[in-house]
């Protein structure tokens, strides 16, 4: 029989283009989170800056947060632009963990304004931890019922997303991973980007939740940044 699974959700301070003060910060909500999972938002590295340099998994800058992933036995799902396969950019979600960095997932639907400088994508991604399965998503991907299909296809047990949303569209965001949970009886996480984070989004709509299979909130954050919410999942 599998264990409980921890997981949390933050929504850290965020400087644009500042790779290393954003690992600073998000070892520090890793180390107060004490959870299994900790989930960042969308580009969670660099801000939503469109043409913010890719970050390869071997960056030395990544270092404070391997580390305090070693010091909790935490993975961080962490938002980062990645090179592709094809020297491309894409957006994605990396897992770091005591042993390093890895691409775990690329977002597979682009906003209008992302494909001018990335690809997208091709295929949904599973994540597993500790007998759990964990499906990931990227802002738009939670978006599309395509995506909520195929990745719960894949037998997960939580849907896990790095968003970037606005103000405006925080009831929106929450609708959506409700929808999710109900529709694929699964958990779902969510790390919305709080305060100002690049691309317009100032203030960003944080409201950063875990909600349950019923679709009932479980933990949920507020608007402002550094707050960080967990919940456990049995």
């Amino acid at each position: 029989m599998r264990e409980p699974l921890i997981i949390a959700v933050a929504q850290p301070v965020v400087l644009s283009h500042d790779v290393t003060a954003n690992a600073a910060t998000h070892a520090v909500a890793i180390r107060t989170a004490l959870a299994r999972v900790v989930v960042f938002p969308e580009l969670s590295l660099t801000g939503y800056e469109l043409d913010a340099t890719a970050i390869a998994t071997d960056d030395p800058r990544l270092a404070p947060i391997v580390e305090a992933c070693a010091e909790t036995g935490s993975v961080a799902l962490v938002g980062a632009p990645v090179k592709g396969d094809a020297g491309d950019c894409q957006i994605a979600m990396l897992a770091i963990e005591a042993s390093g960095a890895a691409v775990a997932y690329r977002k597979m639907w682009l906003g209008m304004t992302e494909t001018d400088r990335f690809t997208a994508g091709t295929a949904p991604a599973v994540l597993e931890l500790d007998g759990w399965r964990l499906g990931l998503a990227i802002c738009k991907d939670a978006a599309v019922p395509q995506h909520w299909a195929d990745t719960a296809a894949l037998d997960i047990d939580v849907y896990v997303v790095g968003s970037v949303k606005g103000a405006d569209e925080s009831a929106l965001q929450e609708q959506r991973a409700r929808r999710v949970a109900t529709e694929h009886g699964v958990w779902v996480a969510v790390s919305s980007c709080a305060g100002s984070t690049g691309g317009g989004y100032d203030p960003a709509a944080g409201r950063s939740g875990i909600w349950a299979a019923d679709g009932s909130v479980v933990a949920q954050a507020g608007s402002e940044t550094g707050a960080l919410v967990r919940a456990t999942l049995r």
